[in-house]
């Protein structure tokens, strides 16, 4: 422990926690983060969250995010957690352009925000075009695309579509969501070699062709109760392989998303919501 002393928000997007790092007033790093990510994150010994999401200057749009995960590795993009950032950039003054541009190591993406009582209430995420190509993802295999691929876990086979939304998500259709394994499952495919930056996963089950339930497995992290980029790779992998409509309403464990796929693009929309606030000492 030193004496510094770090002010920060704790923010959710149907419950997919961070603790956020207003990095225009705070002396917070990215070094810093990865390393009190895992310290900060702990739920039994600290403030707890699914990990650091710094809000910093950009010189190419309104705001730019760093987001790392709970074991301290960064990723490139947070669905849920871009949300929240829009949110907290809106309300705090930080910049009223409607939409907000956003810089994240994915690029940067659109906030069109839906405003309630002078404060953020949804916010819809232009998160992009999917990349599809196998050894883009990354994969290890050359196709183009990836869909409805064999793995073998634990001597048993599942079917997965490989997507990144500028991360990795392996989207696995399931007939009973409840029962899986997730724990075992999605450890074991998000470290298989056939992924070189290991993977997110996402277990699947379609209740019609517009509306589906969503488990997630984080890269990083373990099960979250959601996950933004996860939803929008579910919304492409069920398109392409002719599972669902291009439009669908995503049921998700901490709430629900809207997702669209329409022009090569995903389109997002959904909650930010504060937790708290507070100050910590590192």
């Amino acid at each position: 422990m030193t004496n510094r002393i770090l002010s920060f928000t704790k923010m959710h997007g149907i419950g997919n926690d961070y603790i956020y790092i207003d990095c225009f007033k705070e002396n917070f790093t990215v070094e810093d983060a990865k390393k009190f990510s895992p310290i900060l994150s702990d739920r039994h010994f600290s403030i707890g969250a699914d990990g650091i999401i710094l809000i910093m200057p950009s010189d190419k749009a309104d705001v730019k995010m760093r987001m790392f995960n709970s074991d301290g590795s960064e990723s490139e993009m947070c669905g849920n957690g871009i949300r929240c950032v829009a949110k907290y950039t809106y309300d705090k003054n930080i910049s009223k352009n409607n939409p907000l541009k956003i810089e994240t190591l994915r690029g940067i993406l659109e906030a069109k925000l839906f405003i309630k009582d002078e404060e953020v209430d949804t916010v819809e995420i232009n998160m992009d075009s999917p990349i599809l190509e196998g050894l883009k993802i990354p994969t290890t295999i050359n196709k183009n695309p990836i869909i409805d691929e064999a793995i073998k876990i634990n001597g048993k086979e599942y079917l997965f579509t490989a997507v990144s939304m500028g991360n990795p998500h392996a989207v696995i259709f399931v007939k009973d969501l409840e029962n899986i394994d997730i724990n075992t499952i999605g450890k074991l495919i998000e470290n298989n070699s056939i992924f070189p930056n290991r993977t997110n996963v996402e277990f699947v089950e379609i209740i019609n062709r517009s509306e589906v339930k969503q488990r997630t497995w984080e890269r990083g992290s373990g099960e979250t109760l959601a996950c933004g980029t996860g939803a929008s790779a579910v919304c492409v992998a069920g398109f392409i392989s002719k599972r669902t409509e291009s439009k669908i309403l995503n049921h998700l464990l901490g709430g629900d998303l809207i997702l669209e796929y329409r022009d090569g693009k995903v389109f997002m929309r959904g909650e930010a919501k504060y937790s708290f606030e507070g100050k910590v000492k590192l």
